[in-house]
């Protein structure tokens, strides 16, 4: 009987060792998994749900199955989120690709490139009144343009101008501020205001503007090849950290995927980020962004977040027009592909 119990000590005392030995084991585990990176992440402008895609990535754990830690912040403007990510303020920023290209043509600028393009098609635009009797391009002609501060479309207009044969001589341009720019085109004060087409398009019709007197006049549409918005790396960042960077694309993915498969509640997320956000608002305007400048013919070919090098360059020489380069960049100055999965993991699922 005695035997019996010292065999039957034993073996409890062994299976206790065991299962300490496995509780220590788990605990070191614990402590030598990576930790959680840290992203400070800055939009260019206030929340609006073309934004939604970021959003999604974080409230479905997309960041955290990535081992990322994103906080997400707001600058006025690309030039301003620029300087953040090139001092190391943030890590990654969405900005306007074409802003990056001037920007990287500055003495001192930090060689900040994108990683990610968000927006396959800029979303330029000129949005007329039909009333005013523009329903094309060329009807401009004549005609008088609102136009905000540092309208980053405006940029742009002497390419697209000579493009399609018009004379910029013939078309006035009235300087305003942002806050009145869709309140002056629906009082009838000018014929046309320049704009981002998924911002004034969907304001103006949320203003009362009829839908059936107003057009918007894409860049894109008209011969425009410059891309939109993108995700730039500080460049320190991005040598320390380029698993951190390539898990972000991959997470970006995910809520772009998530974003298209349910618009709504993509909205729905954006619109709950923003003071009084008005969530059928936002959904009208992703679901614009959505077909006109994210999920275009090229992106259904070639997948998310990557460029055509050659119309990078065109888009470049389109930029010389409206700005004197010192030294004109070539596609691969902008933008590093090496931070984006294999094609497989960049299609629209």
């Amino acid at each position: 009987m005695f035997g019996f119990k010292a065999i039957a000590l034993r073996r409890l005392l062994a299976v206790t060792i065991s299962l300490a030995v496995l509780a220590a084991s788990n605990v070191d585990a614990a402590e030598t998994a990576a930790p959680s990176i840290a992203i400070h992440f800055t939009f260019d402008r206030p929340i609006d749900a073309s934004m939604a895609p970021f959003f999604l990535a974080a409230k479905d754990g997309s960041f955290g199955a990535e081992r990322l830690n994103v906080a997400f912040g707001s600058a006025a403007g690309s030039p301003e989120a620029l300087a953040r990510v090139a001092k190391g303020d943030s890590e990654l920023a969405l900005v306007d690709i074409n802003e990056l290209i001037r920007f990287r043509d500055k003495d001192d600028a930090a060689p900040v490139k994108a990683v990610f393009v968000l927006f396959n098609r800029a979303p330029y635009a000129i949005v007329a009144r039909r009333s005013r009797g523009i329903h094309l391009l060329p009807d401009l002609d004549g005609k008088t343009i609102g136009v905000a501060d540092s309208d980053l479309s405006m940029r742009l207009w002497p390419a697209l101008a000579q493009q399609n044969g018009i004379n910029t001589a013939h078309v006035k341009f009235h300087k305003i501020s942002a806050a009145v720019r869709e309140p002056i085109l629906s009082a009838g004060q000018v014929d046309a205001v320049a704009g981002f087409s998924y911002l004034s398009a969907v304001n103006l019709r949320d203003r009362g503007v009829p839908g059936d007197d107003l057009v918007v006049l894409r860049y894109a549409d008209y011969g425009c090849e410059a891309y939109g918005f993108a995700v730039v790396v500080n460049p320190a960042f991005a040598v320390a950290k380029p698993d951190a960077v390539k898990g972000f694309a991959r997470a970006l993915i995910a809520g772009i995927n998530a974003t298209v498969k349910d618009p709504a509640r993509a909205a729905n997320e954006a619109a709950s980020r923003m003071d009084g956000g008005d969530r059928d608002l936002e959904l009208e305007r992703l679901r614009t962004v959505l077909v006109d400048n994210i999920l275009t013919d090229e992106v259904r070919r070639n997948g998310l977040g990557g460029i055509a090098p050659a119309r990078m360059d065109r888009s470049i020489e389109q930029i010389a027009q409206d700005f004197k380069f010192r030294k004109r960049p070539a596609a691969g100055d902008i933008f590093d592909a090496g931070f984006l999965p294999p094609l497989a993991g960049r299609l629209i699922n």
